[in-house]
């Protein structure tokens, strides 16, 4: 007899759409093994990725807690029945797994163990995790395997959805690699062009000065003043360009204070006045908030570098069940109907990619000589 609860399919809809709904590896994991152990009611669950080198890349447990996590100690070896899961590509349904003959014993703070279900989770002929589930919570006879081949039928269904998530979030994060390496080398070329022209110039003005030091000082003078200026902007350049190298902020003090904090930065760097308000606005999900974060630094830059903008006003909050980060200056503004030339030179490609792969949009309203409003909306928040 059965003891999945009644609306196992919808609850199968459920374990589905969240899976869907996360791009980050470590969501995609939690997610999956929180459905797992919820739509088979059992006590324990377990999902591992593996390595190269004999152990796990990660390790996700649901039904332990923190601390009895702590207390077992470093992550396990691919050996026993975890390894039988990754290296036999087949399913395991086990009365009980300290019987089994591959077991190899667990640290003393582990979780006593009876009943088992494990299965691979394969990307076509690759594995590339595994499932393990113990304790099924239903009455059952001493020795006897709470689980049943339909549990075994549907943990296979949800495998076969997860290999898809998965295989995403590895996608997902390599395309952010390729997007952090492009962005650095857009950065160096930017570093590169912006402070060496500044560099350049101070040179000669300081050469100029030490000329005219002699023969005429009042001269002289001027030009040591413009030497100081060319050196502050110089220094505001790097400035701006070490704040947008700074993403991991987010780990730590969350959206909101990042881009407080980056935006105070930029207005004292610059002459245009930057202002940030926020309200109402929660912890969002990390590729959310880095995404946003970019957007925001992104539209910044084009306000401060390029519109020649007077004020830019920065503000983020929600709207309904949505967060909208919303970026306006009263600058020399563009005619967005020329995609092509404007996409390019401001990087609303860039920008709209960012959106639409969390899930969000952007819109952009400019008009010529009228400044620019950049808008963002993600789900959430």
């Amino acid at each position: 007899m059965s003891h999945r609860p009644p609306s196992a399919l919808a609850a199968v809809s459920a374990a589905l759409l969240a899976m869907s709904r996360h791009l980050e590896m470590r969501d995609v994991l939690k997610t999956i093994v929180t459905s797992a152990r919820e739509l088979l009611d059992a006590e324990y669950a377990a999902l591992g990725v593996p390595d190269d080198h004999g152990g796990f890349a990660q390790f996700v447990v649901d039904g332990i807690t923190d601390e009895q996590w702590k207390a077992i100690g470093p992550l396990p070896r691919q050996h026993g029945i975890l390894a039988a899961m990754l290296h036999e590509a087949k399913p395991a349904r086990l009365a009980d797994v300290r019987k089994d003959p591959r077991f190899g014993g667990w640290p003393d703070a582990h979780p006593d163990m009876s009943d088992f279900l494990g299965l691979p989770i394969q990307d076509g002929d690759e594995i590339i995790g595994a499932l393990y589930l113990a304790n099924k919570k239903c009455p059952k006879a001493e020795g006897s395997c709470g689980f049943t081949a339909e549990d075994e039928e549907l943990l296979s269904m949800l495998a076969q959805h997860a290999a898809i998530a998965l295989t995403n979030a590895r996608l997902y994060e390599r395309s952010r690699e390729l997007t952090i390496a492009e962005e650095r080398s857009r950065l160096a070329h930017e570093l590169h062009d912006a402070v060496s022209q500044k560099l350049f110039s101070l040179r000669l003005t300081a050469q100029a000065a030490a000329t005219l030091v002699d023969r005429d000082p009042a001269r002289a003078k001027g030009e040591l003043q413009q030497v100081a200026a060319l050196a502050a902007e110089a220094v505001d350049e790097l400035r701006a360009a070490v704040v947008e190298l700074r993403p991991a902020a987010l780990d730590e003090d969350g959206l909101v204070a990042t881009l407080r904090t980056q935006i105070q930065v930029l207005d004292r760097a610059h002459s245009a006045a930057v202002t940030f308000e926020s309200a109402g606005v929660r912890a969002l999900p990390a590729a959310q908030e880095e995404a946003l974060l970019r957007v925001a630094q992104e539209a910044l830059h084009n306000a401060l570098r390029h519109s020649g903008a007077g004020y830019v006003t920065v503000t983020l909050a929600r709207r309904g069940p949505a967060v909208v980060l919303r970026i306006t200056d009263d600058g020399s503004g563009f005619d967005v109907t020329a995609v092509r030339r404007a996409g390019r030179h401001l990087g609303l490609v860039s920008m709209r990619h960012r959106a639409g792969g969390v899930g969000g949009k952007l819109t952009v309203e400019s008009v010529p000589g009228k400044g620019t409003t950049i808008e963002m909306e993600v789900p959430g928040g």
